[in-house]
């Protein structure tokens, strides 16, 4: 029997992504090759108006553990790594973004410790984003901690892996940015256990980012109601599943696949 836990889903979620869409399969296809492990890239286009589509579509012909899932409209990020998570057939879930700035090779480095953990999560070093966009995702990230308990450094770190049992638990309501800090403070409420483990970064090489200084009022109003939303969960249930006890409690039916968003 092959071992669960060697068997990943990747998920990259891609809005306009079309200058790096081709270098980031790539990349994830060969990492993910080399690793030995059994694998699916799923590639959630979240309504682009470029033809991130049609690029993906072609790697899809030569590579059949590429997958393409549609949005008909750009419903955001959140939205976009629902539908992946919901997509996803193996054991783990990982994600990414589309932008190339992650090693998906650092994947690795999380996947050594799905046998302790319940979440784990990258930390970026030597962050390569401009100084402005580090100070607002310090400010952010200090508002996270405090507010909900995460004790997580860098909450929106696009490069988290997941038991696909606990991600059961954890599908965002959130369909923008504020994705990573729901799952995040809704694990800390549940009782699961995170880590957080330092993984590499590099410049945006192709396109521009999807994220303004106008999001950042709407992005406050936004964790506020969400910390509402979480105080409403009971705290520490349901009970949190053993992480020991994952592995044998998976079946590729544990997250439902959806059929609302995707066209």
């Amino acid at each position: 029997m092959v071992n669960a836990l060697r068997r990943i889903s990747l998920v990259l979620p891609a809005y306009n992504e079309a200058a790096a869409i081709g270098h980031s399969l790539e990349e994830a296809y060969q990492a993910l090759i080399d690793s030995g492990r059994e694998f699916e890239i799923l590639i959630i286009d979240d309504g682009s108006t470029d033809n991130t589509a049609e690029i993906v579509t072609k790697y899809a012909e030569r590579y059949p553990a590429i997958r393409l899932v549609r949005h008909a409209t750009n419903l955001g990020y959140g939205a976009a790594l629902r539908t992946g998570f919901e997509s996803a057939t193996y054991e783990l879930v990982a994600f990414s973004d589309a932008d190339g700035q992650f090693f998906i090779e650092d994947l690795e480095l999380l996947i050594e410790q799905v046998e302790n953990f319940h979440i784990v999560v990258g930390r970026r070093v030597d962050r390569k984003d401009p100084f402005l966009r580090r100070f607002y995702s310090w400010g952010y990230n200090q508002i996270v901690r405090r507010l909900f308990g995460t004790r997580v450094h860098d909450c929106d770190c696009a490069l988290k892996v997941f038991h696909t049992k606990t991600l059961s638990y954890l599908l965002p309501e959130s369909r923008g940015f504020l994705v990573n800090a729901e799952m995040l403070s809704k694990a800390n409420r549940l009782g699961f256990s995170v880590t957080e483990i330092p993984v590499r970064h590099r410049p945006r090489r192709y396109g521009v980012s999807k994220v303004s200084l106008w999001e950042i009022p709407k992005t406050l109003v936004g964790l506020f109601h969400l910390w509402h939303v979480v105080q409403s969960i009971p705290r520490h249930a349901p009970s949190a599943i053993p992480v020991t006890s994952l592995a044998k409690a998976y079946t590729p039916t544990s997250i439902p696949h959806s059929k609302k968003v995707a066209a």
